[in-house]
C-alpha cells in the first residue's frame, strides 16, 4: 500500500489536505469505514462515516457508501480538513460583508486587515468568529460538526481583500474542495506592482515554497528543486509610470503565490511590507516624490491586492456561479493618485 498527500490550492496556508491511498494487490475485502479507521489517526468510525456520506472519500474516482468493500489495486482519496476545530471558535458579532448566501454556501467580501481564521496571535476578531455568530443566530441548534470544519475550503491573506467562498454543508465543502484540486475554480486578482511591466501579458512558472532560512517568507524556485508547482497568468491593465496595474489569474494557488511570483519577475506588489514593497523601488530621488509615495502608502498601508472575481459550479445543481467585486476604496484612491501623478508629472 502506498500513500501520498497534496494540499488544497489556495492563496494562504492549506485548510484541506488530500490523502491518496493505493491498496496492495492482495488486500482482503474490508468495509471502507473499517479500513480507514486504521489509516486516519484519531478518526472515529462515526466521523469516517459522516465524511463518506458527505462525499469526502472516493474510490477509483467514485463516491461510495460506508459498506463498500475495499479490495486490491484501488485508489482511495480522502479529503481531510486542517481548519480549526469548532471548539477553537468563539462566536463574536462582527461586521460581515455577505455578497451571496443560500443553503449550501456563502460568498464573503473579505475586508483588508481581517484575518480569516483563528491562529497564533489571532484568536478573536477573525472572519470565522463572525461567521460562527452569524450562523448560530440563524440556527441556535446548528450542528457544530458543520461549523467551521466544513466551512473553510480556501482563504485569502489578512491584508488581501476580496471574494471568499465558505461551505455551509459537508457536501458543499467536498464538492468545492474537488473543484479547487482540479483547478476548476476561476480566480482573478487585481494588483498594483512596482515598475513598468515589460510584456503586456505573460505566464510565470516557478515553484513556490518556504524560504529555507526565513520560514515565514515564501520564495520562487524556477528550477523546481523546492516547493510546489505554481503558475500565474498576468495581463497589464494600465501603466502608471513607476507602477503598473495588472490582472493575475491563478492556475494553481500556493501560499503568497501572486506576491512571490510578481517579485520573482522584478515587480513586487506595492505596499507589501513582507516582501519589500513598502519602500520606493522605482522612481526619482526627489524629496517631493518620496512624500508622494509616503502618502500613497498611508492611503493603502497593505499589499495592493484584491480578489476581484470568483467562479465555480454550485455544489447542488452544478450551475455556473460567478461573482465580481469592485476595488475597495483604499486601492481605488491609491490608483487614482498615481493616475494624477502621471498626468501632472511635476514631481
Amino acid at each position: 500500500m502506498t500513500e501520498e498527500t497534496d494540499l488544497l490550492p489556495e492563496e494562504g496556508e492549506a485548510l484541506y489536505e488530500r490523502q491518496v491511498i493505493k491498496t496492495d494487490k492482495g488486500q482482503e475485502p474490508l468495509r471502507i469505514d473499517k479500513f480507514l479507521m486504521g489509516r486516519i489517526e484519531g478518526a472515529t468510525r462515526n466521523k469516517i462515516q459522516q465524511g463518506i456520506e458527505a462525499g469526502l472519500v472516493t474510490v477509483n474516482g467514485q463516491q461510495v457508501k460506508s459498506n463498500f468493500k475495499v479490495k486490491g489495486n484501488m485508489e482511495i482519496i480522502i479529503f481531510t480538513t486542517n481548519a480549526p476545530d469548532e471548539s477553537d471558535i468563539t462566536p463574536e458579532p462582527l461586521p460581515l460583508h455577505i455578497v451571496y448566501e443560500d443553503d449550501s454556501l456563502m460568498i464573503i467580501d473579505k475586508q483588508p486587515g481581517m484575518v480569516v481564521h483563528p491562529g497564533s496571535g489571532n484568536y478573536s476578531g477573525t472572519l470565522l468568529n463572525g461567521i460562527a455568530y452569524y450562523l448560530r443566530q440563524q440556527n441556535p441548534h446548528l450542528d457544530e460538526s458543520v461549523l467551521p470544519r466544513y466551512g473553510l475550503v480556501h482563504r485569502i491573506d489578512k491584508n488581501t481583500s476580496g471574494l471568499l467562498v465558505l461551505a455551509k454543508t459537508a457536501k458543499a465543502a467536498s464538492h468545492l474542495a474537488k473543484q479547487f484540486f482540479n483547478h476548476d475554480i476561476q480566480r482573478n486578482y487585481i494588483a498594483l506592482v512596482w515598475g513598468d511591466v515589460e510584456q503586456d501579458e505573460g505566464t510565470i512558472v516557478a515553484h513556490v515554497g518556504r524560504n529555507q532560512r526565513f520560514r515565514k517568507l515564501f520564495e520562487a524556485y524556477p528550477d523546481g528543486e523546492h516547493g510546489k508547482e505554481a503558475i500565474t497568468h498576468y495581463k497589464v491593465l494600465e501603466r502608471l509610470n513607476y507602477v503598473t496595474l495588472v490582472q493575475c489569474k491563478l492556475e494553481t494557488g500556493r501560499t503568497h503565490q501572486i506576491r512571490v511570483h510578481m517579485k520573482h519577475i522584478g515587480h513586487t506588489l506595492f505596499g507589501d511590507n513582507t516582501y519589500g514593497g513598502d519602500k520606493i523601488l522605482k522612481g526619482t530621488v526627489f524629496t517631493k516624490y518620496k512624500q508622494f509615495v509616503d502618502n500613497c502608502l498611508e492611503i493603502c498601508p497593505r499589499q495592493a491586492l484584491h480578489a476581484k472575481t470568483l467562479g465555480f459550479r454550485h455544489p447542488e445543481d452544478e450551475r455556473e456561479m460567478f461573482f465580481e467585486l469592485e476595488l475597495p476604496d483604499d486601492m481605488k484612491t491609491l490608483i487614482d493618485k498615481w493616475r494624477r501623478y502621471v498626468q501632472n508629472k511635476t514631481i
